[in-house]
């Protein structure tokens, strides 16, 4: 009896077979040949690949459970989106949202449909935040790190291309990284793709807003632009995904609420020679003039990234929020020089403003020629669908689908979720996130109750006792040197920069007197910014922003435990403010206060307090 052949072994003999088969006689068909081809493959399948298959498998059904079929609440169009947090909190792009809605209808694989509402967008970058209802235990995906992506990384893009998900199951496609660190010109509009992820994974109308998870399904960018050949809306092998890094970067800006912004430096660049990019104008009101940059001067990193090129540089400046301080390092002269610089916002207020509906941005007008491969922005998000999409049917599961609601009428227990204000997209997040940062205000209740006038004596880090004094009527500073000043009417239009050159300190403490006693109320504007490095170092931090007469004030709290770190106060836009950093807390007369404190402005220190002892005067002022 002859023993069986190995399988491996069989395959190979079949095709060497085969072959001496077609040699010998000239008959054997092309098709029978790949026959032979396929059944030897079969034979010898690695069981490293099916294991790697299976794993494959496994992570898709694992972050299947995350991803958001996004329609307007009355029905009209689609987009995608991933959920990022428990409680409901999902990410898409704003060209989804800003044609679905304020508040949207967002399916889940398991087959039910959920109320969502938006919190916050970011025009600039085209993203956008919104928050699912009713559970508090949503399933929702792992952040992964894009600035550790690879070119050939295999990558998944999930989501409702052509709004096939009729059951709300998404849509997997699978390929690989084509490139990273791409810029996307704007192309006519605000909307600017900075440092984002190019992929060969399909990505269709639909997909706009979906994840791009990596191969262990860790959450790397959101789907948003796609180059499509002849504008027919078919995936033509580039896509592109804004990296997860720029959106941690925005997050905590998203939910405020707010209409975000990015970033600029307040100065033009241009190439230089030998690969160098030179400052080719600056505002003399930027804080980089303030900080020493001028013409002519050579950047050679920004935010810790070497820069090479003109594009470069727009990428890396283009992922972070207006407002950031970061690290810029030039040469002047074959010498280097490195300075910390707080951004300037890139847009105007008015230029962010969501814009009323209109005809979908990605449809030619009918007497524009059809253009070839150009990148595609209106997708059917925007109320354009495909002419091969078909209407969502209802799912077998209970909840209705969005098309069989065109009345699109909003939960009574949501309505008070959206709260529309100047500046915001809802400010009803915002007042949320303000009561979260000042819940470590609590400490110092107290002083609610404390009127009159409050010295302070102690000294300064050289040694020189000082007296400060802050009342209703103004506030004085005593040092050996000199008595300092700020005189205090009906309201604080008069500030001064009193000592001078520390961006105004008294007004300074004054803020900060007000916000122990009064709270919030007393100031004519108070909300949360969102989180950005501390003297641009460091962890994030949550910031408040209060003005009154004004007078713009930066509240810093630890995001760990809401701990109150320091307070930037200005006297004016454009101008260095005064710095002040709680260095210890103490308590004095029972009452919780910073006793010791880092004073400065600019780049210059002015002094720091060591509080030794508190006087409250009951009705002095």
């Amino acid at each position: 009896m002859v023993p069986p052949l190995p399988t491996a072994g069989f395959g190979i003999l079949h095709f060497a077979f085969c072959t001496l088969h077609f040699a010998l006689f000239g008959k054997l068909t092309c098709s029978f040949a790949l026959l032979c081809l396929v059944s030897s493959s079969l034979h010898a399948a690695d069981p490293a690949v099916l294991k790697a298959q299976a794993e494959r498998i496994a992570v898709v059904d694992r972050v299947a459970t995350t991803v958001v079929a996004i329609f307007a609440a009355s029905g009209q169009g689609g987009g995608s989106g991933v959920l990022i947090s428990p409680d409901g909190y999902a990410l898409s792009n704003y060209h989804v949202t800003s044609g679905s809605g304020d508040f949207m209808k967002c399916g889940l694989n398991d087959g039910n449909l959920y109320d969502a509402v938006i919190v916050g967008i970011d025009p600039t970058g085209d993203v956008a935040l919104l928050k699912l209802l009713g559970r508090d235990d949503f399933p929702h995906a792992t952040f992964g790190d894009s600035d550790q992506v690879q070119v050939g990384d295999w990558t998944f893009a999930m989501g409702n291309p052509f709004l096939l998900a009729t059951d709300f199951s998404p849509t997997v496609t699978y390929g690989i990284v084509s490139g990273v660190h791409r810029y996307q010109y704007p192309a006519g509009t605000i909307l600017e793709y900075t440092d984002c992820i190019q992929v060969d994974t399909s990505i269709n109308p639909g997909n706009s807003g979906g994840p791009l998870f990596n191969a262990a399904g860790e959450l790397i960018g959101i789907n948003g632009r796609g180059s499509f050949d002849k504008r027919g809306r078919v995936n033509s092998g580039a896509g592109y995904a804004i990296s997860i890094n720029q959106i941690k970067f925005f997050l905590d800006q998203l939910k405020s609420g707010r209409i975000v912004d990015h970033a600029t430096l307040g100065a033009t660049v241009r190439s230089g020679d030998d690969r160098t990019v030179v400052v080719d104008n600056i505002l003399e009101s930027s804080d980089a003039y303030r900080r020493g940059l001028r013409e002519g001067d050579e950047i050679v990193s920004f935010a810790g990234r070497p820069i090479g090129s003109v594009n470069q540089f727009k990428n890396v400046l283009g992922i972070y929020p207006k407002g950031w301080t970061l690290p810029l390092v030039y040469r002047r002269d074959t010498q280097k020089q490195e300075l910390y610089v707080q951004m300037r916002g890139l847009h105007r207020a008015s230029e962010l403003m969501p814009k009323q509906p209109g005809p979908p941005r990605g449809k030619p007008k009918p007497e524009e020629p059809e253009k070839k491969d150009e990148p595609e922005k209106g997708e059917s998000p925007d109320g354009e669908k495909p002419k091969d999409a078909e209407e969502p049917k209802r799912p077998s599961a209970p909840p209705m689908n969005p098309h069989d609601s065109p009345a699109a009428e909003i939960p009574e227990a949501y309505k008070h979720l959206l709260e529309k204000k100047d500046g915001y997209i809802n400010y009803y997040f915002n007042k949320l996130e303000q009561d979260r940062v000042l819940a470590g205000m609590a400490s110092f209740d107290s002083w609610k109750t404390v009127a009159g006038r409050w010295k302070l004596t102690g000294k300064t880090s050289t040694d020189a006792a000082f007296t400060l004094t802050l009342a209703d009527n103004g506030i004085g500073l005593s040092l050996p040197d000199s008595p300092y000043f700020q005189s205090l009417g009906e309201n604080d239009g008069d500030a001064i920069d009193e000592p001078a050159g520390t961006g105004g300190l008294l007004i300074a403490l004054h803020q900060m007197r007000l916000l122990l006693t009064k709270g919030r109320e007393i100031f004519s504007d108070f909300y949360y910014l969102g989180s950005e490095p501390l003297d641009g170092q460091g962890d994030l931090v949550d910031v408040l922003i209060s003005r009154k007469d004004g007078i713009e004030t930066r509240w810093y709290f630890r995001k760990s435990d809401h701990a109150w770190l320091g307070f930037d106060s200005s006297l004016g836009s454009d101008v260095d403010p005064a710095e002040v950093r709680f260095l210890d807390f103490g308590t004095l007369n029972g009452q919780l206060m910073p006793t010791k404190f880092l004073a400065r402005s600019g780049e210059k220190e002015f002094a720091v307090f060591t509080v030794e002892t508190l006087d409250l005067a009951a009705g002095a002022n």
